[in-house]
């Protein structure tokens, strides 16, 4: 017995298996087949080749360069520098403290109090100061502490953040941002500056999503007010805004029609209302002598608004051979719908046991034609 089941096992190995359909007059499952058909070919046409475009072949390696240049003119007057003009050249770091070349030392600095010279070790820096130490611990008097002399630039930083912004007018400056972009496999560029003949078109233009999108010139007070936030409060203790242009480009349309989408967002928002974490400045320093040799500095710490331009983009093109690939796709699951409904007729209806003998026949190889 063991060796015939065996041998059949065997032998079926070698059979072959051929199509045969079976016409099953059964509204339900013949409605369920049509709905299945039906939700295949909408997911293939509407979302595959019309919502992602499955007959192209796109790419996402963009080229890109950005060129900006910032335009505006104010006048200031402030305690730290007077009656003062900006413009192009020195507007973009406004100075708020100035600090010049001394030795001295301070008190308040934890890291440098001192009981005797021996706390004060010739050469070594104060973490939390703004030099180092020059070996001799400066006392009140003998039983009291006192600090270690530290070699510095003097007098030390001024501590506190600006009550108002040097330059408030600067909302209304504006920053010309040339994007280039190329896409290399398909051997396209473009640039987000409007192709005109007219010489005085950026002159007068100014950036509007609706009226204006081809400009490339914006005002610093929209793009920060796009971001929902207000101009003169980033101002005081500065910012970061990240302007993100978009390059979606079909290029089975024509050139007009692929253009850049800006979004602006910012980048250092407030963890909680009394967050140290927000804000941006830095320092930068001016060296020069007066008429005696002597050397000193000026100290400018700039709070500003730092803008952040980054590209992304994708483009896509008629090939034949995602076509063909999705095509198949679609086709597959067509079948994957008969098989469905198959496993419906003949393992979920009353009558699987007729379905199944109708639509499976075995054919005995010993037949003979008569």
């Amino acid at each position: 017995m063991a060796a015939a089941a065996l041998k059949s096992v065997c032998l079926s190995a070698f059979d072959y298996k051929t199509e045969k359909y079976v016409i099953a007059q059964n509204k339900r499952v013949g409605i369920l087949y049509r709905v299945v058909q039906l939700a295949v070919l909408g997911y293939i046409v509407g979302w595959v080749f019309l919502t992602k475009k499955g007959y192209q072949e796109t790419e996402e390696s963009i080229q890109s360069t950005v060129i900006t240049k910032l335009k505006g003119v104010t006048l200031t007057n402030s305690s730290d520098t007077g009656v003062r003009l900006w413009d192009v050249a020195d507007y973009v770091v406004p100075p708020q403290v100035v600090i010049t070349y001394l030795s001295c030392q301070s008190f308040s600095v934890k890291d440098a109090l001192c009981k005797s010279k021996e706390d004060c070790t010739p050469g070594e820096a104060v973490i939390a100061g703004h030099g180092v130490k020059t070996g001799v611990c400066l006392k009140k008097d003998t039983n009291s502490t006192g600090t270690c002399e530290i070699f510095a630039w003097c007098p030390i930083e001024r501590s506190g953040k600006p009550q108002k912004p040097l330059l408030a007018k600067a909302e209304n400056f504006t920053v010309y941002i040339k994007n280039s972009i190329r896409f290399p496999n398909f051997k396209f560029a473009k640039s987000n500056v409007l192709d005109t003949s007219n010489n005085s078109y950026l002159k007068s233009c100014q950036y509007d999503k609706i009226h204006s999108p081809y400009c490339p010139i914006f005002r610093l007070g929209d793009a920060v007010l796009w971001t929902g936030h207000d101009f003169q409060d980033m101002a005081k203790e500065g910012g970061v805004i990240g302007i993100f242009i978009e390059w979606n480009c079909d290029l089975d349309k024509s050139a007009s029609k692929c253009n850049p989408q800006y979004s602006f967002n910012r980048l250092d928002l407030k963890s909680s209302p009394v967050s140290v974490t927000s804000g941006y400045n830095f320092r930068y320093a001016k060296y020069y002598k007066n008429s005696k040799g002597e050397d000193y500095r000026t100290l400018i710490k700039v709070y500003g608004i730092r803008f952040d331009i980054m590209v992304n983009g994708k483009a896509g093109k008629f090939n034949i051979i995602p076509t063909v690939i999705n095509i198949g796709s679609g086709l597959a699951l067509m079948g994957a719908g008969a098989f469905f409904c198959d496993l419906v007729l003949l393992y979920m209806m009353k009558k699987s046991t007729v379905y199944r003998e109708r639509k499976y026949e075995s054919v005995s190889s010993s037949m003979k034609s008569t």
